[in-house]
């Protein structure tokens, strides 16, 4: 009873539970922190503050102090009766208020607690056992006794009538007892020959979450990185469309300039002619051919000059009239010496006079004028390469920036026609191998293939990360990879991926497989893509191919210790053709 009235000493009065998170009021009443916080809480909204045991009055809400002492006690008390607390299995007896029990007997199917317990060990042949509610599952189903043995040959607890009659008579049999810790020790050395194995599991395990968080680290500097770049080649396109638009700007100041200018002399030009063709207006509108002629500065610039020194034939009416003719004249033909040689003007001479000078001169310069204008049409215009250009350095600036900053150098390759076979063909620029339907005529080389349709690179590479693109025609088998210089020339092993001295990605018909040593293995990806990307890291020992498709696949990656020098290497057949993209 001592283990009940302890437990009553520690439950709250509120909840009637052990108390969680016990604290204090002023009065010294406990409750659990939840209890005491929901009845002020109910209390404040009545205006008035109570202990809900004493009844003792606060004016204010009282302040809640925690009492680490009776937690100790608690948690002290739980841990010295975790079953009880967990299965909450009370003695059968203790009926006025429940007492967590200690032991349970199979023959009485009773719980009982520590003072029941007591009176109860008298009876020695009872079998007492951890609290349970449940005690079908120790009794024989078939005889209602206590399991008290067990049989090893057919793996089964059995009571006392089990054992003298029925099917196990005459069975091997060992107290439960015995069983029990037979099976434990087989089950401690299991579980020493599994120990090692989860630790190495666990280790894995570990491992993998390490790389797990240098790829995320890695991923997370690569995005700051991609960002960055990005960042870089903003600010370099607004540089390079700085550049672009400011040439564009130049050049259109300059034509501008120029047409403004011309376009200046032209208005003048046009302004010259519009007084003289007022005033040659106003000189057809004279009737007094003596006053006509007189105007020596005047120039009929037709065909039509007979028909103005045949005017209207009207005459002078006194020699006022004509003064002032005279007057208003520009002086290109003196008259006063006219008349102090012959006393007479001859209208003749002075037509043919002003008509030879003066139309020479008009014509020419408007002539000159218009040679101007139309030269400035033929070669003055914006330069459209200049700006190209500009933009297109500027540009390949911004991908060589690029690609240095990514570690990558992108190869520009020519094949080396003294190791092609006589079937491929390979173009001027040597950047296409075809396989061809004639033999080649070639020089003999001690460097070409002679077996397989193959051809080599003139370049080689031996360090670095190097990076080339080639297009497929997507006709017959092709196999795009990389060889040493000692791959042999002639004989099965030449074939590109039949030896260890080359890799293939071999591609017809829309399959792919990589070759290597003379192994094989087929790709579950199909190339849609005429276009692949090759990417060659010589230290790390890295060769990848990727399928140049929106998005970028990856299609294969070799791993290996790279020894000498690597050739690209082509092969042809039935038809194929394969281009190094510049």
């Amino acid at each position: 009873m001592a283990s009940a009235e302890l437990r009553d000493e520690l439950n709250c009065s509120f909840c009637l539970s052990l108390y969680t998170d016990p604290v204090s009021l002023r009065c010294g009443h406990n409750f659990c922190r939840s209890c005491i916080v929901s009845v002020l809480d109910a209390q404040e909204a009545a205006g008035g503050y109570s202990c809900p045991d004493c009844r003792a009055e606060y004016p204010e809400r009282p302040a809640l102090e925690k009492n680490w002492k009776l937690r100790n006690i608690v948690e002290r008390f739980s841990s010295t009766q975790p079953d009880m607390e967990a299965t909450r299995i009370f003695c059968t007896y203790c009926t006025k208020s429940p007492v967590p029990a200690v032991r349970t007997c199979l023959h009485c199917e009773t719980s009982l607690c520590d003072d029941h317990l007591t009176a109860h060990n008298k009876a020695l042949d009872h079998i007492l056992t951890e609290p349970t509610g449940s005690f079908g599952y120790k009794k024989c189903s078939l005889h209602k006794k206590v399991l008290e043995y067990y049989c090893p040959q057919d793996a089964a607890c059995l009571c006392v009538s089990c054992c003298l009659v029925g099917e196990h008579r005459g069975h091997q049999v060992e107290l439960l007892d015995e069983a029990s810790e037979k099976k434990k020790k087989k089950l401690r050395k299991y579980l020493d020959e599994l120990n090692p194995q989860k630790a190495e599991i666990q280790t894995r395990v570990q491992n993998l979450q390490n790389h797990k968080k240098k790829i995320q680290e890695k991923a997370s500097n690569k995005r700051k990185n991609i960002s960055k770049i990005f960042m870089d080649i903003n600010k370099q396109l607004e540089m390079a469309e700085k550049k672009a638009l400011s040439e564009v700007s130049r050049q259109e100041e300059k034509i501008v300039s120029q047409i403004s200018h011309l376009t200046k002399k032209l208005e003048i030009q046009e302004d010259a002619l519009s007084r003289k063709m007022r005033h040659m207006e106003e000189m057809c509108r004279v009737t007094d051919p003596i006053r006509l002629l007189q105007e020596s500065d005047i120039t009929v610039c037709s065909h039509g000059g007979d028909e103005d020194t045949g005017g209207d034939g009207g005459e002078v009416s006194s020699e006022e009239d004509m003064d002032v003719g005279l007057d208003s004249g520009h002086a290109d033909v003196d008259v006063s010496d006219t008349k102090e040689q012959d006393n007479t003007i001859d209208p003749i001479i002075v037509l043919e006079k002003s008509d030879e000078e003066d139309a020479c001169g008009s014509q020419s310069m408007i002539v000159q004028e218009d040679s101007s204008v139309s030269d400035l049409h033929e070669t003055t215009d914006l330069d459209e390469v200049l700006i190209s250009l500009t933009l297109h350095r500027s540009l390949r600036d911004i991908v060589t920036n690029v690609s240095s900053e990514l570690g990558v150098h992108v190869q520009d390759i020519l094949l080396d026609v003294d190791t092609a076979h006589r079937w491929v063909k390979i173009s001027e620029n040597l950047k296409t191998a075809t396989r061809s339907e004639e033999e080649q005529e070639r020089s003999k080389s001690s460097e070409r293939f002679l077996t397989s349709a193959q051809v080599l690179s003139r370049d080689v590479f031996s360090s670095g990360q190097r990076y080339w693109e080639v297009e497929w025609n997507q006709i017959g088998e092709c196999g795009i990879g990389l060889s040493y210089p000692s791959i042999e020339r002639k004989g099965e092993r030449s074939w590109i991926g039949l030896n260890n001295k080359s890799w293939c990605l071999d591609m017809y018909a829309r399959l792919c497989q990589v070759l290597h040593n003379s192994i094989e293995s087929t790709l579950s990806v199909k190339p849609t893509c005429p276009t692949l990307g090759v990417f060659l890291d010589y230290e790390a020992g890295r060769l990848s191919f990727y399928e140049l498709c929106d998005p970028i696949r990856h299609l294969h990656t070799f791993i290996a210790s790279f020894t000498e020098p690597l050739h690209v290497v082509f092969y042809v057949y039935n038809g194929a053709s394969v281009t190094i993209r510049s």
